[in-house]
């Protein structure tokens, strides 16, 4: 990912600026505060603005006028018990705003999330970048057989390289015809003085879904880790899952007590259902269950013996 002079001269602009305030900063965030982390070939993530900490958590929890004189520890303690019984409205006192680029499938996929505000690039009113998504060759994979939004095995020798010329030859092609509409490159040259160009709003749906958009997105704390929790896993779409992996780094800096609390109650725990559990009891007692007497579907034990490393999973 590779920022124009302009940019990073923005970037070091808004960095150089010095605010005292009166409220709760982190100073992990702070640091990066305004940096672009690369993610993909030419997107990125950078925080723009948030609001509270670990302590503004506790705060809300407590309905305290101030951080008071609970010790560290007990702020980590009532977290914990916050995120371990699942109670929200304290985490929703903390908000977050990032400027992110993305390529556009990528961004049809994580709008489904209706829980931020976001602003889009507007192509009707710019130019977009002449920026295309091309993965690498280890992420192109063959559609899976068993599941019908996953990938399957890797696709490997001239099958994977005409994979990639194919996406790179209708990605230039197409934005070159978006030029020529536009009768503009996109910087902002004119092609031919005699011709009028296609207006931007028609213009722009000639694009590939690979090429690059921008958003300022903001969301509070809870649905952050809401949408974490989905994106950050590893049954995520990888191009997503990056993302999210690149946010989460941003929220240890930022509430670093909140994901400790994140990752040990949601990303690291087990969630079984009525039916799991009284299989687990019965084995922990030394019972002999088998998948035919559990009352689980295939795919509900298949699961729940991966969930505890178990071996007696069935094909």
């Amino acid at each position: 990912m590779k920022l124009t002079k302009e940019q990073e001269q923005d970037i070091k602009d808004q960095q150089s600026l010095e605010n005292k305030t009166k409220r709760v900063t982190s100073s992990a965030l702070e640091k990066i505060l305004y940096t672009a982390l690369p993610v993909l070939d030419h997107g990125f993530v950078r925080v723009i603005d948030y609001m509270g900490d670990d302590t503004s958590i506790v705060q809300s929890a407590r309905v305290s006028y101030g951080k008071g004189t609970k010790k560290v520890s007990t702020d980590e303690g009532l977290i914990k018990y916050l995120m371990r019984h699942w109670h929200s409205t304290p985490f929703e006192m903390c908000e977050i705003k990032y400027h992110i680029k993305l390529p556009i499938f990528i961004a049809r996929q994580w709008i489904r999330h209706r829980t931020a505000n976001v602003n889009e690039y507007s192509a009707r009113y710019s130019i977009l970048d002449k920026e295309f998504y091309i993965p690498s060759k280890d992420q192109l994979s063959a559609q899976s057989k068993s599941n019908r939004q996953g990938r399957g095995a890797l696709i490997t020798g001239e099958q994977a390289d005409e994979v990639l010329k194919i996406l790179k030859d209708d990605a230039t092609r197409t934005y070159d015809n978006y030029e020529k509409m536009l009768n503009e490159r996109f910087d902002g040259t004119i092609i031919d003085e005699n011709k009028d160009g296609l207006a931007r709003e028609l213009a722009r749906m000639n694009l590939t879904l690979n090429s690059y958009t921008q958003w300022y997105w903001k969301t509070d704390l809870l649905n952050l880790l809401n949408f974490l929790f989905l994106r950050a896993d590893t049954h995520a779409q990888y191009e997503i899952r990056v993302y999210a992996e690149a946010m989460l780094e941003t929220v240890k800096k930022w509430v670093p007590i909140t994901h400790a609390a994140f990752l040990d109650y949601r990303v690291g725990a087990v969630h079984v259902s009525a039916k799991g559990k009284k299989v687990i009891q019965q084995m922990a007692k030394g019972k002999q269950v088998t998948y035919e007497s559990s009352g689980l579907s295939k795919r509900e034990w298949n699961e729940l013996m991966t969930s505890f490393e178990f071996t007696e999973k069935i094909i």
